[in-house]
């Protein structure tokens, strides 16, 4: 059966709008991707940290209500991480964290043999000391599944410069599918264009690159060359959890053509361009539909096929 583990962080976002309120909402790259998933119809479980407080019992909540289930024991913090996001008149978003991470034995799913895919991303994969765990996770699973990793960059907290490129190139050397903004590749690879980068990253071994770039569109560098897609046209509440949901959308998009799983990584390396139009054009119609509302609240599969 089709699953996803993802590993990584999970906090809750503090939205400061420009008209001076606040709300908090569930976030962290890895839940945000987690819950996308989950709601696009495809089985997930979440390796995560948070505390026992109060923000810890809203992911509780949030993970519990969308089918998420828990692959390691999240109680292995203090406090539950947060991150105060500052909207601009745009719905662009700027980031303080305060941040926890660390991992717990990640238990084994006997069903099914373990995952089809196995997720990682931004803060959890290169932030110490839960970034080791999460290495390890991925080398543990690489026979078996396949492995994608979102860049995801927070150069706040995680910084920039040559032990973090090493650090990512590290995960992409090891990942079918690796996902980028357009402004991940310039802090990664600073004066660099996106062509030259992609390219780079998937000279490491990976079967496709993608580079999001916000309104102006996704782009996809396979074996059958670049790939582009435009992005829908929507109506900006904030960006917050767009990008994780993209990524959910790319999973779950090769999920329903049977191409995860490391069995099945020629075909995904055979993946026709038209195919990988119509998952880039999957996965940015997800991502649009959260844009459009406020906070990371992904689509589920029924809003899309409406």
């Amino acid at each position: 059966m089709r699953s996803v583990l993802v590993v990584g962080e999970s906090l809750v976002d503090v939205v400061l709008h420009p008209d001076g309120s606040v709300r908090e909402h569930v976030g962290g790259s890895a839940a945000n991707v987690a819950v996308a998933v989950a709601r696009l119809g495809v089985p997930v479980r979440l390796a995560t940290a948070f505390g026992d407080d109060e923000h810890g019992r809203m992911i509780t909540d949030r993970l519990r209500s969308d089918g998420v289930g828990l692959a390691s024991e999240p109680l292995v913090v203090a406090r539950t991480s947060t991150a105060v996001a500052r909207l601009a008149e745009d719905g662009s978003a700027s980031y303080e964290f305060d941040l926890d991470w660390r991992l717990g034995p990640v238990e084994p799913d006997e069903v099914g043999g373990g995952p089809s895919a196995v997720h990682v991303c931004s803060i959890g994969a290169l932030l110490e000391p839960g970034a080791t765990a999460v290495a390890e996770v991925v080398r543990g699973a690489g026979a078996r599944a396949t492995i994608s990793y979102d860049i995801n960059l927070r150069p706040a907290i995680t910084g920039t410069g040559p032990d973090v490129v090493r650090r990512v190139e590290a995960l992409a050397s090891q990942a079918a599918v690796v996902k980028a903004s357009d402004e991940d590749l310039e802090q990664l690879y600073p004066g660099r264009s996106a062509d030259d980068s992609a390219a780079a990253l998937r000279a490491l071994g990976s079967r496709a690159v993608v580079v999001t770039r916000g309104g102006a569109g996704a782009s996809a560098w396979t074996g059958c060359g670049r790939v582009d897609v435009p992005s829908p046209r929507v109506t900006v509440a904030d960006t917050i959890g767009a990008g994780d949901t993209f990524m959910a959308g790319l999973l779950v998009a090769l999920a329903d053509r049977d191409l995860l799983g490391a069995v099945h990584a020629e075909d995904l390396g055979a993946l026709e361009a038209d195919e990988w139009a119509q998952v880039l054009g999957f996965a940015a119609a997800a991502a649009a539909r959260t844009v459009g509302r406020p906070g990371a609240d992904p689509p589920t599969r029924a809003e899309l096929a409406g």
